[in-house]
């Protein structure tokens, strides 16, 4: 059988560049060698696009060579330079493990849409959506499906705090993991929020507070084939949820524990499930996301957000929920790659 060339992109320009390659480690350990020939390109956070021995740590410092992702639809892979000269490798598959702006954001399925080579994970139109909280709000709204009540302003105005039912969240509406989010429980500490929002988006949200279990959706598909993992269940002691910016994330967190599955009712797991579906298919996800919701006492369901490229660590809630369900992450690779191969 013929090894599908696959180039695994790690790094990236946004804040979740560490996260990133962390992800791209386990998804490098997971890459079944039988069936892939793997290639690993780094993007360092200035941009530059190198092709490296693996996703370690300090890869910049490795042996590297300058690459470049031609769109040039018939060179259908990179060009690598080296010595004065360039080859051309041609790719079968790219699998962008990128997080936040420039990589989950259509920016770079953009990229790949021009070069005609396929990628794993969700398309341009979708990758922006859910990118952009305050998008994502409307479309799945109308979709019939709750979620938080909000209003968005731009960088260097301030609403009116007088008129915010406290407490709410102040978020970017177009950053990932929980940075720059702040809970605000009265109107003195709105203006150092939307201060620190703002040093991660021009676009910043704020959104009422809901009251409920945090839960969260692992799903792998396209269209009416879904598969979905266990539902989890985010247990705090005090604060909000904020893993990625733990010093040591392998070790836990210092507020929250993660139960996979979750301690829910079969009636309650069956309902965070089918929403989450919904909300999967309101926003066109295709391949993998991670849907995360509020589950209210009276059984609705809110939305909170959708990431369309979640993270693999060794941590991460996405490959832990598919492991539940009987899915190891080498098979969530392989049916990732399959949906794209044939899309």
């Amino acid at each position: 059988m013929n090894k599908l060339k696959i180039a695994v992109l790690f790094g990236g320009c946004s804040e979740e560049h560490d996260v990133s390659i962390k992800s791209a480690q386990e998804i490098a350990r997971n890459l079944d060698p039988e069936k892939f020939d793997p290639l690993y390109i780094g993007i360092t956070k200035a941009g530059e696009w190198k092709l490296c021995d693996y996703p370690e740590a300090n890869w910049e410092s490795g042996n590297c060579l300058p690459a470049i992702l031609s769109p040039d639809r018939n060179v259908h892979g990179l060009i690598v330079l080296g010595q004065g000269e360039y080859k051309i490798i041609r790719l079968d598959i790219v699998f962008p493990v990128l997080h936040g702006k420039m990589g989950e954001d259509g920016a770079m399925q953009g990229l790949l849409e021009l070069s005609g080579i396929p990628y794993a994970g969700c398309d341009i139109q979708s990758s922006a959506l859910c990118m952009d909280k305050t998008l994502t709000y409307v479309i799945v709204r109308n979709a019939g499906i709750a979620t938080p009540d909000f209003l968005v302003f731009n960088k260097g105005d301030m609403p009116d705090a007088e008129q915010l039912v406290y407490p709410v969240f102040v978020k970017p509406a177009r950053s990932g993991s929980s940075f720059g989010v702040r809970k605000v429980c009265n109107m003195d500490e709105l203006p150092e929020a939307i201060e620190s929002a703002s040093q991660y988006d021009t676009k910043i949200l704020i959104e009422q507070m809901i009251s409920g279990s945090e839960v969260g959706c692992a799903v792998l598909g396209t269209g009416d084939d879904l598969f979905v993992g266990e539902v989890d269940q985010i247990q705090l002691s005090h604060g909000f949820f904020r893993i990625h910016q733990e010093k040591n994330p392998e070790n836990g967190s210092e507020n929250s524990t993660i139960k996979v599955p979750a301690d829910l009712s079969a009636q309650d797991k069956k309902r965070v499930q089918e929403t989450a579906k919904r909300i999967y298919r309101a926003l066109g996800c295709s391949g993998l996301a991670r849907v995360d919701m509020f589950l209210q006492e009276d059984g609705q369901v809110v939305l909170n957000e959708v990431n369309t490229m979640p993270g693999c660590t060794s941590y991460s809630r996405y490959p832990r929920m598919m492991a539940a369900a009987g899915l190891t992450l080498g098979d969530v690779i392989e049916r990732v790659v399959a949906l794209a191969m044939e899309g």
